[in-house]
């Protein structure tokens, strides 16, 4: 039920990581059913907008100023819906327009620790419909005595210490790959290609901007020419990938590609959009190693790729990520893929949050 008064009675609220991003998770119920009330209240409950966020939750960046809003499903075969809300952290503006995979890996436990599911022994498994996309995706995590264990020896980039790892795998679908159906496109002036598998990406050369590949977030964000024009690119593209007016969206993810330096099967340093990622999302990282992966593609005619079988190793500034990947054409020559991922999430605190009075 919601609460009559958020600012006075709170709301229950568990803070969780999930992957390298850090979100608030609420059930359903919880928060306003109408759009416009929900995104004020979690602009008030994050602290938005403020660049530091000072006066709620959000942590100052893009991947700390996250909402997960989840329910038990309706859907056939399905277990629970999840919601993905990206709360800009500097300006009053509440996205639906994408996913989050690494928020994924916290939903499965979530929802055992809600009562949504209930717990097997020693693993539980989680059919999860990702709302704002339209995927669904699997999740099986160790719930050894009936309650998810947050302990573990699985290790990700980005994310200090070990935890129980969370295992993804996400459906295919019906969307082809290339929501354009071109392997390469040209945006001014550049070869660009616009790869969705389970996130809309845009690849880019990152020598076509005097990028080597190997420089930090900070230096990259410091370079105005630089984000004016990978931002021109994104406005466009946005449009030709059917996103249509993605000025106040946070899709797609830009990525400027370089060879590897450390193994791996391709340097990355993505826009996502306005900060640069200190790591990789997982659905980011399913859809650049997609893209490599079909030959012409930008990227491709630098990109290692592993064996078959194997994990790409994409890398990014803190180091890499291992996304499993399927791509294939299909019957009707449409590029098609799938991925499967390995996550950690952690319980951080459970308890009620008080949203700010007024923006």
């Amino acid at each position: 039920m919601v609460a009559a008064d958020p600012v006075h009675d709170g709301i229950p609220c568990m803070l969780m990581r999930g992957g390298t991003s850090k979100g608030a998770y609420f059930l359903a119920g919880d928060v306003p059913a109408d759009p416009l009330e929900r995104d004020d209240l979690m602009l008030r409950i994050m602290g938005s907008p403020d660049p530091k966020q000072i006066d709620g939750l959000g942590g100052a960046h893009p991947l700390t100023s996250k909402v997960a809003v989840v329910s038990r499903s309706e859907a056939p075969d399905i277990d629970v819906d999840y919601l993905f809300l990206q709360v800009v952290v500097d300006q009053p503006t509440v996205s639906t327009a994408q996913t989050c995979g690494n928020l994924l890996a916290g939903v499965g436990p979530f929802a055992v620790e809600r009562g949504l599911v209930p717990a097997g022994d020693p693993t539980t498994t989680v059919r999860i419909r990702l709302v704002n996309t339209g995927d669904v995706a699997t999740a099986v995590f160790a719930t050894p005595g009936g309650r998810p264990d947050y302990d573990g020896d699985a290790a990700i980039d980005g994310v200090p210490g070990t935890a129980c790892p969370v295992d993804l795998e996400m459906a295919a679908g019906d969307k082809p790959l290339l929501p354009t159906g071109n392997v390469v496109d040209e945006i001014a002036g550049h070869r660009v290609t616009m790869v969705d598998n389970g996130m809309p990406v845009v690849l880019l050369r990152a020598d076509d901007f005097g990028v080597d590949g190997d420089e930090s977030p900070d230096e990259l964000e410091s370079r105005p020419d630089l984000r004016r024009a990978v931002e021109e690119i994104r406005l466009e593209a946005g449009r030709l990938m059917g996103l249509g007016d993605v000025t106040d969206q946070t899709v797609p993810k830009m990525f400027l590609l370089s060879p590897p330096r450390h193994g791996g099967v391709v340097g990355t340093r993505g826009f996502i959009p306005a900060r640069v990622h200190s790591s990789i999302g997982v659905l980011m990282a399913a859809s650049v190693a997609a893209g490599v992966g079909m030959p012409g593609a930008v990227g491709s005619e630098f990109a290692a790729l592993p064996e078959e079988g194997r994990p790409f190793d994409i890398e990014h500034p803190t180091g890499s990520f291992p996304a499993r990947i399927r791509v294939a054409r299909d019957d009707d020559g449409v590029w098609r893929g799938t991925s499967t991922s390995l996550r950690t999430a952690r319980k951080i605190f459970d308890g009620t949050v008080f949203a700010r009075p007024r923006l």
